[in-house]
């Protein structure tokens, strides 16, 4: 799998990880939890690492420690969120999460959706200094709250942004993607298939004859590979608890096409 340098510190991430919204919220030993193991199995042996999770999504991040305790911790990059008003509650419900994900630090700790972003960027620099996350950052997942991210990356010292983007929702190209490549920011983007709604309504479609030329096999494979055209993305977070989906995603991950992305925008403009 292709590896992004994240800027803060030259650490090369793969470009494919895993979300954990929903495909991760399930009960311990229900027939969705068993499937699980084949989702991490998908990701690591393509060479992907990174699994971001939130206390938002339920028990997510609980599932996540709990299959890690008989899969290789070491090859996960794990990535959470605080979510919650206030200094003493963040730093609770960051502690908490990292019991429940089984980790003494973590390698990725993000402001969920800003809130209350200045008191947890303060704490969390406390947290970077003492080895309890390597990295911090901020979050969200609609277009809506662009101008508050550019805010927080224009004035702050941050190593990650975590936003949406995908082929029918392109406003972060226009100011979030270039800030990110100025001010030194790793990019994960969230949300590349639309929530899912982009992949179900081009799956009423023929894959287009272009597809295999740029290496891709599947509408998934498409969508990705448009979002990695892009030179300031450094990971895609695709959320999914089927392994099928997991084993289809991580093959995105291979080199770029050169001519990929103005094709794909060719095609789609064309539709």
């Amino acid at each position: 799998m292709e590896t992004r340098v994240i800027p803060s510190t030259g650490e090369k991430l793969p470009v494919i990880g895993c979300g954990t919204y929903l495909g991760f919220d399930v009960s311990i030993g229900s027939s969705g939890y068993y499937r699980l193991p084949g989702v991490l199995t998908a990701l690591f042996n393509a060479g992907g690492t990174v699994l971001d999770s939130s206390p938002m999504y339920g028990r997510a991040e609980e599932v996540v420690g709990k299959l890690l305790t008989t899969l290789d911790r070491s090859r996960a990059f794990l990535a959470t969120k605080v979510w919650t008003h206030g200094r003493t509650a963040g730093i609770g419900q960051m502690e908490r999460s990292l019991e429940l994900m089984g980790a003494d630090s973590i390698d990725l700790m993000q402001v969920h959706n800003l809130v209350d972003w200045r008191v947890h960027l303060d704490t969390l620099a406390g947290w970077k200094r003492d080895g309890r996350t390597r990295y911090v950052g901020v979050t969200h997942y609609t277009s809506s709250a662009f101008a508050d991210l550019a805010a927080v990356m224009q004035s702050t010292a941050i190593d990650f942004v975590q936003l949406n983007y995908s082929l029918d929702d392109r406003a972060a190209e226009s100011k979030l993607l270039p800030l990110a490549q100025d001010r030194g920011i790793a990019v994960l983007v969230n949300r590349p298939f639309g929530g899912g709604s982009l992949v179900r309504s081009l799956a009423r479609e023929k894959l287009p004859a272009f597809a295999s030329e740029i290496g891709c096999e599947s509408w998934s494979q498409l969508l990705l590979t448009f979002i990695l055209t892009h030179p300031a993305v450094t990971c895609i977070i695709p959320g999914t608890g089927n392994p099928a989906h997991m084993a289809d995603n991580v093959k995105a991950g291979a080199a770029i096409h050169p001519d990929a992305r103005a094709r794909i925008l060719k095609w789609w403009s064309a539709r």
